[in-house]
């Protein structure tokens, strides 16, 4: 979402971030396989726009903004009120879901993390390390929603695992915390 936004103010700089997040109409389509599925923005199909350096970069700045945050968040939270979902986000278990069942926080070596980016983006390894340096320490000092681990997450280092690998603990995780003889948080 906060790339969509991102998008949208690249596309139209005069016009107030926070604005655009308001009446931006974000939605997300998602395959019964479990596979990613589509964004659409405004009614068209975003998914690979909003994957580019430049808008990675933009949703960066654009997260920094309390009144974006704020609107993204209602939507977000209208979105996983309904259904099953796994979200992804810097603040989905610390602000939008702080009430979620399993909050995972991944970490990895910021040079693993920049070299599978590089790869995805076709880009240059060097240049994605430098961007996402200034990216996390944007996220990590910025007053609203910081980024960090949440309460109660379990956090793990996926370095040296691929994304199956990931996928497999995060299943078991999930799995674990549906148990009925599990103790629940209160």
């Amino acid at each position: 979402m906060y790339r969509c936004v991102a998008l949208l103010a690249l596309e139209s700089p005069q016009q107030e971030p926070a604005v655009l997040a308001r009446t931006a109409k974000i939605e997300l389509s998602g395959l019964p396989s479990g596979e990613p599925g589509s964004v659409f923005l405004n009614g068209c199909d975003v998914s690979e726009k909003i994957r580019t350096s430049e808008v990675s970069e933009s949703a960066s700045r654009v997260a920094a903004d309390p009144a974006v945050r704020e609107a993204l968040v209602v939507k977000q939270r209208e979105l996983l009120a309904h259904g099953d979902w796994v979200a992804e986000g810097r603040d989905i278990g610390t602000v939008v879901m702080p009430e979620a069942e399993l909050k995972v926080f991944l970490t990895a070596d910021p040079q693993a993390r920049a070299h599978r980016r590089a790869v995805e983006l076709g880009a240059d390894v060097g240049t994605v390390l430098a961007e996402q340096a200034i990216r996390d320490q944007r996220d990590i000092t910025r007053v609203h929603s910081p980024l960090h681990p949440a309460p109660g997450a379990v956090t793990f280092d996926t370095t040296n695992l691929g994304v199956n690998e990931v996928v497999a603990r995060i299943a078991r995780l999930a799995h674990d915390c549906k148990r009925p003889d599990r103790p629940r948080a209160e």
